[in-house]
């Protein structure tokens, strides 16, 4: 915790950040730059699931991670902070109208989190293609006859389809660039020339299942992709073809993807996000051998705490000294 309080500039910072025992659950998060800078900072007193009027109060910017922010969390007096700065890409917790109705800037890390994710999203094809998990089980069982069934798919020539190809999935291109992978994509507002520069071929998302060995998910979760990869998409999938999600679970029917599955049309998926989290434990996804489950964090690393950091402070440190930071989330 910084004690500089000669700028009089102050920052909160929401509660989950800390364990039991007080420690940053993130590791080192580039707050030593707040105190170089003599910005005062501390966290909030509680971990809350909503920040709340009383939360934010004395603010001028708050660095939170999972809260949600509401209407409510504006409902007290003021004046409100300046800032709220996301830990991370997502904000379908934060409602942005709200936000903006009451003159406070919302700023994402797409930068501090853009090769943490790309590298989880290939570690999920390549996982789900070479059958880690069931191979893993296999070799703790003791009995390794039922490994001739798993036989794996090479990466290399394959076509990866994306639905949505922003930041991250610009990204998870120049790591697939070795496989010499085709690439086809169904995303909004892409420039046909810088598509065709960087060898991907637009279609639709119906495209996508149709032409892709591996379908992965990188799009933002809102009122228009909710459960876009419906019972209608996944019977157009190529069959074998691998389900990789590293965006959000509610972009995928999860029911659809059961039924999927089990049919065998769809080899399988890679999942490291659901509908609902946690995943319940009676789940027909925890079962399934042609499955890869990881609890929505499979990219937290230290390059991504530091990375998710460091844009969060480079945001505070531009609202401080007046500038518009560089990635503001605006309503739609």
């Amino acid at each position: 915790m910084s004690d500089g309080a000669a700028s009089g500039f102050r920052v909160g910072i929401s509660r989950d950040f800390l364990d039991q025992a007080g420690r940053n659950v993130w590791g080192d998060i580039g707050l030593d730059r707040l105190d170089r800078e003599g910005v005062e900072y501390r966290y909030l007193d509680e971990d809350v699931d909503e920040l709340r009027p009383s939360d934010i109060a004395g603010f001028d910017a708050v660095l939170f991670a999972r809260p949600a922010v509401t209407a409510a969390t504006f409902a007290g007096p003021g004046p409100h902070p300046k800032l709220l700065a996301r830990f991370g890409v997502g904000y379908d917790t934060v409602d942005l109208d709200a936000c903006s109705a009451h003159g406070v800037l919302v700023t994402i890390t797409p930068d501090g989190a853009r090769r943490a994710v790309a590298t989880a999203a290939l570690t999920m094809i390549l996982a789900g293609l070479h059958h880690v998990v069931v191979k893993d089980r296999i070799v703790r069982s003791g009995d390794w006859a039922p490994r001739t069934r798993f036989m794996g798919r090479g990466l290399t020539g394959k076509t990866v389809g994306f639905i949505g190809l922003g930041n991250t999935a610009t990204d998870l291109l120049t790591l697939l660039e070795p496989f010499r992978c085709r690439v086809v994509a169904s995303s909004p507002g892409i420039d046909p020339d810088w598509a065709r520069e960087h060898g991907v071929t637009m279609t639709d998302a119906a495209g996508v299942f149709e032409a892709s060995d591996v379908i992965v998910i990188m799009a933002a979760l809102n009122a228009q992709t909710h459960h876009l990869v419906n019972a209608d998409l996944l019977a157009r999938v190529r069959p074998g073809a691998l389900l990789v999600n590293v965006a959000r679970g509610p972009i995928v029917d999860e029911a659809a993807l059961v039924e999927a599955l089990r049919s065998g049309n769809l080899g399988g998926a890679a999942l490291d996000v659901f509908e609902t989290e946690p995943l319940a434990s009676d789940s027909p996804l925890i079962g399934m051998d042609n499955v890869v489950l990881a609890p929505h964090c499979l990219a937290w690393t230290d390059e991504m705490s530091l990375g998710n950091g460091g844009s969060a402070v480079q945001a505070i440190l531009d609202v401080r000294d007046g500038r518009t930071p560089k990635y503001v989330v605006k309503p739609r």
